[in-house]
């Protein structure tokens, strides 16, 4: 089943498909954690409908150009949909079984082809970015060649995959098994007609595009086949389906495809580069799509004062301020760090970006800022966490004076390791003490514990009445004297997880 836009599933016979004036259907990849951010990106960035997501993945349809696709900024890849359907049944039969349902994942809807590259051939004519030049070889030729190669990648395939001859005999019995169900009287002609217009449409393509097959699989079919086995078997079925050539090198067109236990998804990159791969960061940070949900979150575009100062204590490459400055330049944004490497580093970036006018770097450290209090509209940072950076400690007084220099009604986004989330957590809770009122009502004072005994006594003290209703009211307490947390956002970082927290400052310092 095709999952393009509802306007493109059903073209009349002959009848050129205007997939753009529809709107065309398409999905990002995207880090884990941030999956509700593209969401809302997509809606307000590109006017997307039918916006869905699951883990990994957003799917939309639109109908903008390659210059809005192009803007997505908390996107890792984008793909034009060819077909997403459930899950390949992966039984405990032969591999041949399996090779088949793979191979029909690519052939059972031909159209589907047609209409994906006429969508993708429309994105492209319309940036003026026509396709490759390709001679079109005579049909004998164009068989030949297919012959040729579909032989190549049939013995690569017979070398790596046991029992590959098992698998095309249980496909062509399959097949026949399936053509004598399917033609019956009542659908034969319909059936015919269609396959005949598929056929002319697909033979206007082939001969035209190279292409290479990239995977991704885990969970069943991930037991049963490495991605390369899969990729030669959907290879294999493009070759006969399409008439296309595979080019690992420098192909035409690249075909995506990720097969897990929850769906079955194929798609077409539609840049060469990821989405995350910024051209204007010449020292790789902190992910670019972090760093831009880091910003986002800020609120920078909302300050009531035009020329909002934007903070970045710990700033290493400038990441974060760079996404910040690109997407809201209104701003005047101010970077420091202690360490000299990082810096240098951070002005390369800033003089490949065209922003060292609108940036402004300086030495100094985040316990000592060398600024006024109330000076500052927002703080965004990553604060550093690994094995070299020990900051237990000094997360106190970082906190401190990151609330010193903010405004009443200002923000800050800090990006977290999971022991220092856990950390901060601990500190926000051991300052709050429970108390039952004569009258029933929940009350909570800040008080400091003096020691272990007295915490201990005080805890046994809380009524279980309240248990329920304490962590709700402990996400709305100040972490500090002024800052309450508003979001927090657990997110993926590849290897290591970590969390996005947001805080507002809801008062004077010492109030």
């Amino acid at each position: 089943m095709s999952d393009l836009a509802p306007e493109e599933r059903s073209p009349s016979p002959g009848e050129p498909p205007s997939p753009l004036r529809a709107g065309a259907r398409y999905f990002c990849t995207v880090g884990r954690g941030l999956e509700p951010f593209l969401t809302r990106e997509v809606r307000a960035r590109l006017a997307a409908t039918e916006v869905e997501y699951i883990s990994g993945k957003v799917f939309f349809s639109t109908n903008s150009g390659l210059t809005m696709l192009k803007q997505l900024k908390s996107a890792e890849r984008l793909f034009l949909l060819v077909k997403r359907q459930p899950p390949l049944i992966i039984s405990s039969g032969s591999k041949g079984k399996i090779c088949n349902e793979l191979q029909r994942l690519v052939t059972g809807d031909p159209m589907c082809w047609v209409r994906a590259i006429s969508i993708w051939r429309s994105l492209l004519e319309l940036e003026e970015k026509p396709l490759p030049e390709v001679s079109i070889p005579s049909k004998r030729k164009t068989g030949e060649n297919e012959n040729i190669i579909t032989k190549k990648l049939k013995i690569e395939q017979t070398l790596a995959i046991p029992g590959d001859t098992e698998c095309q005999l249980e496909k062509q019995k399959n097949d026949k098994i399936e053509e004598r169900k399917d033609l019956t009287p009542e659908n034969e002609n319909f059936q015919e007609q269609s396959e005949n217009h598929g056929k002319k449409e697909i033979e206007h393509y082939q001969g035209k595009f190279t292409f290479r097959v990239s995977c991704r699989c885990s969970g069943t079919i991930a037991k049963a086949f490495t991605t390369e086995e899969v990729g030669r078997i959907i290879g294999i079925a493009l070759i006969k389906q399409l008439g296309w050539k595979a080019d690992l090198r420098n192909p035409s067109i690249e075909i995506f495809i990720h097969l897990n236990d929850v769906y079955s998804v194929v798609g077409i990159p539609v840049f060469r580069l990821p989405l995350a791969s910024r051209a204007y960061i010449k020292v790789a940070g902190l992910r670019s799509t972090i760093a831009w949900t880091m910003a986002s979150l800020a609120e920078i575009s909302v300050r009531k004062n035009v020329g909002a100062v934007v903070l970045d204590p710990m700033c290493g490459l400038g990441t974060i301020l760079l996404e910040a400055a690109k997407e809201w330049p209104n701003a005047y944004y101010l970077g420091a760090d202690v360490s000299d490497s990082q810096l240098l580093g951070a002005y390369d970036n800033l003089k490949s970006a065209g922003l060292v006018d609108r940036i402004e770097l300086l030495k100094f450290s985040v316990t000592e800022l060398p600024l006024l209090s109330e000076s500052v509209d927002v703080i965004i940072s990553d604060v550093p966490f690994g094995k070299k950076f020990k900051l237990g400690k000094d997360i106190k007084s970082i906190l401190h004076e990151m609330e010193r220099v903010l405004c009443v009604g200002g923000t800050t986004v800090l990006l977290l390791s999971e022991d220092l989330h856990r950390n901060l957590q601990d500190l926000k809770e051991s300052n709050i003490i429970w108390n039952s009122s004569k009258d029933n009502t929940n009350e909570f004072k800040i008080v400091k514990y003096v020691n272990a005994e007295e915490k201990h006594g005080i805890e046994e003290n809380v009524s279980s009445l309240f248990q329920d209703h304490r962590q709700d009211c402990l996400d709305k307490r100040p972490l500090f004297g002024t800052l309450v947390q508003m979001e927090c956002h657990k997110v993926s970082l590849g290897r290591t997880e970590a969390f996005i927290s947001k805080y507002k400052k809801i008062h004077a310092s010492g109030l």
